[in-house]
């Protein structure tokens, strides 16, 4: 091989790494109005319903826990796959796809066929968490859309409810998230509710629970399986709409309300954290938003692999 052709292909390789590499301002010439278009959707899709930020936020995570960011939790069922929304950690859970929608047709209108779903996703959970009093980040921008989704990949790599710390850190750890990582991004349950069937186990089963705080949550979960499963409790008693702390001061308190919240404040390596985080908002707050940029990260497609959806319910 000549040393021409040697420095060519160097040159090609650093050029598709660049090109494989996310940035904060990639959409900057292709669609200027992307930012303030997101935000006024996430805005007023929050002013009629609160808790949808939280929802958002939570499609964010469910998506790149699942082959990456990548938007597959988006795609409806098709012939060939059975969607992650119908996985058992999204079925009759996961939610805000509507807003999805609304923002991608109000994108499309904007710059026709340039920005992906997986980058309205990210925009939008970011937009959620500024909205609800939370910290702000430059968000990473280039990722494409799959063209598939794996409910089998869903259903074992989103983390239960019932995990103990040991799974969580292994499955964070796995997709190169730290045990830091773990516990900040745990703190998105400062916003949000569960349903009676994530939590019925811990409110009547558990030792490391404030007893008050297990009486009033038992009020409406029903211990007999089958009866109010969907009942909701806020993931935060204190400040459910509210994006703070509270979340880690509850935990101090045995009052995380799921199993693998309470996990983060039981005798373990992670109590040093959650105490730190309860006791110092702004520690939280930028290590939460360093978290989200690491976890955007997880294995995007880029350059020509996935494709830009026209509708983020279905593969063009």
């Amino acid at each position: 091989m000549s040393r021409l052709t040697k420095i060519t292909l160097f040159v090609l390789v650093i050029i598709g790494s660049a090109n494989a590499q996310l940035s904060t301002n990639f959409y900057s010439s292709s669609c200027p109005k992307l930012s303030s278009t997101v935000k006024s959707s996430v805005q007023s899709a929050i002013s009629k319903e609160t808790r949808i930020g939280a929802s958002i936020l939570r499609l964010f995570f469910h998506d790149c826990f699942v082959n990456g960011c990548d938007g597959s939790i988006l795609l409806d069922d098709t012939s060939s796959f059975t969607a992650e929304k119908n996985a058992n950690p999204n079925r009759n859970s996961a939610r805000g796809f509507e807003v999805i929608d609304n923002i991608k047709t109000a994108v499309e209108n904007a710059c026709p066929g340039v920005v992906s779903c997986a980058d309205i996703l990210a925009i939008a959970a970011a937009d959620s968490v500024a909205i609800l009093g939370g910290p702000t980040w430059n968000v990473k921008l280039g990722r494409r859309d799959a063209k598939t989704a794996s409910q089998s990949a869903a259903n074992t790599g989103i983390p239960a409810p019932t995990s103990n710390l040991n799974q969580l850190t292994s499955r964070f750890s796995a997709l190169g998230l730290s045990t830091k990582d773990l516990v900040a991004l745990s703190g998105a349950h400062t916003i949000g509710q569960a349903r009676c069937t994530n939590f019925r186990a811990r409110i009547y089963n558990e030792t490391n629970i404030d007893t008050s705080f297990a009486t009033t949550r038992q009020s409406n979960c029903p211990k007999a399986s089958g009866s109010g499963d969907n009942n909701l409790a806020p993931l935060d008693l204190q400040t459910p709409t509210s994006f703070d702390n509270n979340y880690f001061k509850n935990l101090v308190q045995k009052k995380g309300l799921l199993h693998s919240d309470q996990q983060l404040f039981n005798g373990g390596s992670t109590n040093s954290i959650v105490s730190g985080y309860s006791t110092n908002p702004s520690s939280f707050s930028s290590d939460f938003a360093a978290a989200m940029i690491k976890m955007g990260d997880i294995s995007p497609l880029t350059g020509s692999n996935g494709e830009i959806r026209k509708n983020c319910r279905r593969k063009n």
